[in-house]
């Protein structure tokens, strides 16, 4: 699969009209924000604009599989005012997601956990249209083809590639958004799949004048194209900033849940095994061995023995990124992440590669 390329043409528009005219080729908006809607979004319309807060309040958003990184994501899209969320997820709450899981109570364990959190997720924002899809069936076949057909938007939590991949390559295919996320304990990554995206930035290549508005293009690859991404051609710097045992340690989870039907390594019991994988993905990438030649060995075991854990402050966090970065898609105002954000728990520090995204 080629990697697409990114585009940017600067298009300067006027005065009060920028936003407007600049975005005269995104889909035209179906439902007006209300008065009472200007009032209650008043600091974000302050923040984005009225154009970008319309885009919002006409997506809809598929989330798929509701553990403490989904309950987070939900919580600040629903919140910020989107039009509509779907959830889909067949599971029922276990006492395990009361940790991470805010939307869920002791009384809602052994029921699914979609239809458990309806209600407070609706509270949250009673003008957000919330309904809830209880069956897994649904992601695959004409189903799928449905559903994505029927959203502007799909992110899927804490599931392996065996879901991630078709997901994202029926997005792709529909030329709908496409996040998937996840948290392994102390650690957590995001990926982004937005297929040809529009969206207004500012211009800032003319030093002492005011920032104009202008329009830019930016393609990505899918997931599946974007793991296969060479490091050979950065520098040592730029791979050092790109903390690359972090982001070859979540990739060898992804791998690990891939060979072992999408369980999650448990223990110290299974860190040889992840440290192989993460080796062997660290060579094949061509990561510049002058800047690291092997992962530590203590965050290897770290990864092995807490992945398989919800830890909530970093759920917070990398939901809140996350479902910042859908917001910023949807309103099509400023560059949305390109395309993979990794956490690191034990620092507090974050990164985001590009991958298969030409600078």
């Amino acid at each position: 699969m080629r990697s697409r390329d990114v585009k940017i043409r600067a298009e300067s528009n006027s005065s009060a009209g920028q936003e407007r005219q600049g975005m005269e080729n995104f889909e035209t908006q179906e439902v007006a924000i209300t008065e009472d809607e200007a009032a209650l979004y008043d600091r974000q319309i302050r923040l984005w604009g009225l154009d970008a807060q319309q885009r919002m309040r006409n997506a809809t958003v598929v989330v798929v599989n509701l553990k403490g990184l989904g309950t987070e994501i939900i919580k600040n899209i629903v919140l910020a005012g989107i039009g509509k969320l779907i959830v889909v997820d067949e599971n029922n709450v276990t006492e395990e997601d009361l940790g991470a899981g805010f939307f869920f109570t002791e009384e809602d364990v052994g029921k699914n956990r979609a239809e458990s959190s309806r209600l407070r997720i609706q509270n949250l924002n009673p003008r957000v249209i919330v309904e809830t899809v209880t069956n897994f069936e649904t992601l695959h076949g004409t189903e799928l083809e449905k559903l994505v057909e029927s959203a502007d938007l799909v992110c899927v939590t804490d599931r392996g590639t065996e879901w991630i991949i078709p997901l994202n390559e029926e997005c792709a295919r529909q030329k709908k958004k496409f996040y998937c996320g996840a948290t392994y304990g102390l650690s957590g990554f995001i990926f982004c799949d937005l297929s040809v995206h529009q969206f207004l930035t500012k211009d800032k290549t003319r030093p002492g004048e005011e920032p104009k508005d202008i329009k830019a293009t930016m393609t990505y690859p899918t997931f599946s194209h974007a793991l296969q991404h060479s490091w050979e051609n950065l520098s040592k710097r730029q791979t050092k900033e790109l903390n690359p045992a972090t982001v070859f340690t979540v990739m060898a989870i992804l791998e690990w849940q891939t060979r072992h039907q999408g369980q999650l390594p448990d223990g110290l019991s299974t860190a040889d095994e992840l440290e192989v994988l993460a080796n062997t993905l660290l060579k094949d990438r061509d990561v510049n061995s002058q800047i690291i030649q092997s992962i530590p060995r203590h965050q290897i075991e770290s990864a092995a023995i807490t992945a398989a854990h919800e830890l909530s402050p970093v759920c917070a966090v990398v939901g809140g990124f996350l479902a910042q970065d859908i917001l910023k898609a949807l309103s099509a105002k400023d560059p949305p992440l390109a395309n993979f954000f990794t956490f690191d728990g034990t620092t507090g520090g974050a990164t985001v590669c590009r991958l298969g995204v030409p600078r």
